[in-house]
């Protein structure tokens, strides 16, 4: 291998034993001036590791454009799509800025910014709980430091286009402030500490891997059928205080008001997605998007005790839906299960989109200013779920 990798610092929360595998820093290369052999073991090493980090580095938009495109050379397409500017009624719309000269790069964070990368200003809304969740943390409780996790998701459209494969974030500028804490607010009195504004990552492979025998023999079986326009029709919903789904209240537009839609562009997606590396699986579900399961029966000579949805399923109500992958997902989202990552300026993380889930976390004041650039490519071919073998051995 012709680069040099070193463990990531976990915080106290985190449980060592659960990421020995997971998160590593680059040492010594510049991404966006590497050698043919360097970017292949860059990519190998990022299938192996799910995340990868390089510290103090200088990089232009069109260096980030090159590095993610070495993992979709075929794609010039955003993973959102071209039009997601103009789609005002999508959550995600006041969340994105394009830099102009390099579209597919989007500019994330908080605050006012001027004459940056071609932008002559922009003010950046930094995606916090109060705008998408059901409850919220007071202001009481805010002014002492809780906080909570925004939205646990994975970057892709989930209509049309497929999931990018990875995703690159590079810091600007870092806003400075004491820790928070982040609070679960869903009964179990869990709380984590977490560095202010930063990103939270939980690994698909361990939220596979940690699910009881009969889980994964669901998760195996699995196909989640997603909404039309999901950012759309989830846009007057409202999330749980976890920020992983959403609560079961009926407020999702309904499929005729969205935008025009085909029934043969809506995705269908295995539960679990095959690394193409390690051939692990990863649990990689959105869960604010999912609007159905359907479970394949069990194999034949599979043994039916104890077993959920033997001779399989077909869950088209929404509440049954968010129920049963809440009960699958939230075990994985645990404190020690979680890496905060601490950001510096200039900081660079790769992270393989088809192998984690991740949040924004934390409240920011408008002066407190948060620049990143962030960039993903639509992939030209859909993940790749277990393979018959798979579904021997875990159902």
């Amino acid at each position: 291998m012709t680069i040099d990798l070193a463990p990531l610092p976990l915080p106290a929360s985190a449980e060592p034993s659960n990421f020995l595998t997971f998160g590593r820093e680059v040492k010594d290369i510049h991404p966006g001036n590497c050698t043919p052999e360097q970017l292949e073991d860059i990519k190998q090493a990022l299938y192996q590791h799910e995340i990868l980090l390089f510290r103090d580095v200088v990089l232009t938009p069109e260096q980030q454009l090159s590095l993610t495109k070495a993992f979709e050379p075929d794609s010039e397409i955003y993973g959102h799509g071209a039009k997601l500017e103009t789609e005002t009624s999508s959550i995600l719309h006041s969340a994105l800025h394009a830099i102009p000269r390099v579209p597919q790069v989007q500019l994330i964070g908080n605050g006012m910014i001027h004459n940056h990368e071609g932008l002559y200003k922009a003010r950046l809304n930094h995606s916090t709980h109060k705008t998408f969740h059901k409850t919220f943390v007071s202001l009481e409780d805010e002014a002492k430091g809780f906080t909570r996790f925004y939205r646990w998701h994975i970057d892709a459209a989930l209509y049309d286009l497929s999931p990018p494969k990875v995703t690159t974030l590079y810091a600007v500028r870092v806003p400075k402030g004491p820790n928070q804490t982040c609070r679960y607010d869903d009964g179990t009195g869990d709380e984590l500490d977490v560095p202010l504004a930063t990103t939270a990552f939980v690994s698909g492979q361990t939220m596979f891997q940690q699910l009881p025998p009969e889980l994964k023999s669901v998760a195996v079986r699995t196909k989640v059928k997603y909404a039309p326009h999901p950012y759309v029709w989830m846009a007057p919903a409202r999330a749980k205080p976890t920020g992983l789904g959403i609560e079961s209240d009926d407020l999702e537009n309904p499929f005729d008001q969205l935008p025009p839609w085909v029934e043969d562009k809506i995705k269908i997606h295995p539960m679990l997605w095959q690394n193409p590396v390690t051939r692990m699986l990863s649990f990689q579900v959105h869960p604010c998007c999912a609007t159905e399961l359907i479970i394949s029966p069990l194999p034949t000579n599979t043994a039916r005790e104890r077993a959920l949805y033997p001779d399989g399923a077909h869950i088209d109500d929404l509440k049954e839906v968010r129920n049963l992958l809440y009960r699958m997902q939230r075990p994985a989202i645990a404190p020690n299960l979680v890496y905060p990552h601490k950001w510096n300026e200039k900081d660079l993380i790769l992270f393989h989109n088809r192998g984690v889930l991740h949040t924004v976390v934390g409240t920011l004041q408008p002066d407190q200013v948060r620049v990143y650039h962030q960039c993903n490519l639509a992939a030209s071919e859909d993940p790749t779920g277990p393979t018959s073998e798979d579904i021997i051995q875990w159902a």
